[in-house]
């Protein structure tokens, strides 16, 4: 596989923790560069690690992961996009305050966010047994697409954020949720 394609590979794979990165910045109050950083180093691990272990369980577990990886992302994007929801209509409901104190930015939420975002990565490394590929240079390759896009995804959102309030995070857990339910109807088309 060329450079090119690994480097096409690596956005394309980046397009959701890219996504969520987006919304992480839209409902937050508070962001700073170890927000950023933690957000962007937490999404490209992922999603550079999982192409790898991917690869390692091969094609002796490809039917179980195939099989459950989009059910287990609807379930994980769509508990934190209902949560968000919820939290933006009781948010709402207090009017003098534009957003949520609490942290999104927490090592529990963005472990569960780079799990349920980087699924489709371990599925896809299984896939690269039948290819003649380096695991590694198109890991390390996807990681840091996926690290530079997240990093500029929490800025995005912030900016939206500021300008859209509560409604932000209602916009972003609504996402988060219709990102969930893509990749499940993906799979199931599929």
């Amino acid at each position: 596989m060329d450079i090119l394609t690994q480097i096409l590979f690596g956005f394309c794979l980046a397009t959701d923790a890219f996504a969520v990165s987006i919304t992480n910045g839209m409902c937050s109050c508070k962001i700073n560069k170890k927000n950023v950083m933690a957000t962007a180093l937490t999404f490209g691990v992922f999603q550079g690690l999982m192409p790898v272990l991917g690869y390692i369980l091969g094609h002796s577990f490809a039917n179980v992961i195939s099989r459950y990886q989009h059910y287990l992302a609807l379930f994980l994007l769509s508990a934190i996009g209902i949560n968000m929801i919820v939290d933006a209509l009781k948010d709402e409901k207090e009017a003098d305050q534009v957003c949520n104190s609490t942290n999104i930015f927490t090592v529990r939420n963005l472990t569960i966010q780079g799990i349920a975002t980087s699924i489709d990565a371990l599925a896809v490394g299984v896939s690269l047994v039948a290819v003649d590929v380096n695991i590694a240079s198109i890991s390390l390759i996807i990681g840091i697409i996926t690290f530079l896009c997240c990093a500029l995804g929490v800025y995005i959102g912030r900016r939206f954020g500021l300008l859209l309030g509560i409604r932000a995070k209602l916009a972003g857990g609504i996402l988060l949720v219709l990102i969930g339910i893509k990749i499940f109807v993906q799979h199931i088309v599929s």
